[in-house]
Order: structure tokens, then C-alpha cells, then sequence
């Protein structure tokens, strides 16, 4: 009973910690949900703050010997041959409650072509940054299994996470903040499986926090649908001279 009891304490305090990373870093965005700032060096600086202290933290505490006693005290917690799929599946569902609210009707920040893209590029460019730092990183994982730094599974349900919140925070802040929740335990649940330390999930959260807030923040320059009754158009206008030729690009949007 007393083991059993330590265990569920310590599964609550990683997934306390990790919603507070979350908390905190949608908290810098709470002034924008009501005025749109202006571009500046000073919001890109805002929008970063949060997730590189999260990466830088994370690989300061990396290999040093809090974090081995204290996957050593979670595993000896849960049993050494606890395992849990949880987070194979709970990263992908940010992006099913952001579809299923799109079907539903609920108001979002941008069109599901919009919302698309951004997702895309979100997954894209986290899975890139992932998997490079594992190739460069020869950090063994808790199982003696290299490529552990930082947590995949960790970065993309943040990333997801970070979508979700963007497009509903405005109108459906539950559901906004819940994609975070979801991301939290699918990072603790990485660290209780053994298949993680916890600063790779601290590091693989703010990559994924970082690229999305990104993204977002550049997202109005590189606004195009083409299901908008606006139409984005194209226009080219061939040049002729008597000794050049060419050709002019617009694009209106």
C-alpha cells in the first residue's frame, strides 16, 4: 500500500511540474488575446523567453546526478517493469480535439486550411530540430537505448499542444489549455516508462513550445488560403526591352 501510494505521488508531482512549465509560458501570451500587437524584436523576445529557459534548464540538468537519482526513485516507485503506452497515442490528440472542434462549429483563430499549414510546418520543423539534436547528442536513454536528448514524443505534443492553444484561446479557453494538459502527461508518462530522463522532456517541451510560438508570431507574413472568399492572387508581367527581358511577380493578398 505505502508503495503503491509513492507511486501515484510521484506521477502527480511530474505532471504538476509539467503543467506548470505550460502554465507559465501561455501566460506571456494572455495580453495578446485582446490587441494585436505590431511586429517588433521586443514580442519575438517575449514569445521566447519561456521555452529557452525550458531548454536551456533542461540541458544544464542533463547526466547530472539529480536526474539519475530521480529516475531512480520514480522507477523504484512504479516497479521496474511498469510500462504504459500512453504517450504512443495521447500526442496526437491535440490535433483531434482541434478537428473534432472544427466539425463541432467552435470558433477558431484562423480557417482549417490555416490551421493545417501551421500544423504542418509546427510538426515539421519540431521533428527537425528533434531528431538532429538525438543524431548529435549520444546521451543514452534510461534503458541504455541511445537517442534519448531530447524526447520526441515529448516535442511533438507540445508542438500539437501549442496549435491548439493558438487557434482556440480566444474563444474556447478550455479547450485551448487542455491540448497542454494532454502534452504534460505524455512527457511524464516518458519518464515513468523508463524510456526517458526528465531533462529531455523538459528540453523536448520547449522545442516544441518555442516552434510554435514561432510560427504563429511569423504566420501573418506568410498568410495565404485559397478556400478564402479573399483571393490571394498571383499576378506575372512579362518585361520586354530592347537588350532585356523579365518578368514582374505580385502577389495580392
Amino acid at each position: 500500500m505505502r508503495k503503491n501510494k509513492r507511486k501515484y505521488w510521484l506521477i502527480y508531482w511530474i505532471f504538476i511540474f509539467l503543467n506548470l512549465i505550460t502554465f507559465s509560458t501561455t501566460a506571456q501570451t494572455v495580453k495578446d488575446t485582446t490587441i494585436a500587437k505590431p511586429f517588433g524584436g521586443k514580442r519575438v523576445l517575449q514569445k521566447m523567453i519561456v521555452p529557452a529557459t525550458l531548454i536551456l534548464g533542461g540541458s544544464i540538468l542533463s547526466g547530472k546526478d539529480f536526474e539519475k537519482e530521480f529516475q531512480t526513485d520514480v522507477r523504484g516507485a512504479v516497479g521496474e517493469n511498469y510500462e504504459f503506452k500512453f504517450g504512443d497515442y495521447a500526442r496526437y490528440v491535440p490535433i483531434v480535439q482541434m478537428y473534432t472542434a472544427d466539425a463541432l462549429g467552435v470558433k477558431s483563430k484562423n480557417h482549417w486550411f490555416d490551421q493545417t499549414k501551421n500544423l504542418a510546418l509546427a510538426i515539421v520543423v519540431t521533428d527537425f530540430i528533434t531528431f538532429r539534436l538525438k543524431n548529435w547528442i549520444p546521451k543514452k536513454r534510461p534503458g541504455q537505448v541511445t537517442e534519448s536528448f531530447p524526447s520526441a514524443h515529448t516535442s511533438f505534443a507540445f508542438a500539437n499542444a501549442g496549435v491548439l492553444y493558438q487557434e482556440f484561446k480566444d474563444t474556447s479557453p478550455f479547450l485551448a489549455y487542455s491540448g497542454f494538459g494532454i502534452a504534460a502527461a505524455t512527457g511524464a508518462f516518458r519518464v515513468i516508462n523508463n524510456t526517458h530522463w526528465i531533462s529531455d522532456v523538459i528540453v523536448g517541451a520547449g522545442i516544441g513550445i518555442l516552434v510554435t510560438n514561432l510560427i504563429y508570431l511569423f504566420d501573418p507574413i506568410i498568410k495565404w488560403n485559397p478556400f478564402l472568399k479573399k483571393k490571394n492572387s498571383f499576378v506575372f508581367i512579362p518585361r520586354f526591352d530592347q537588350d532585356q527581358y523579365g518578368l514582374y511577380l505580385t502577389m495580392k493578398y
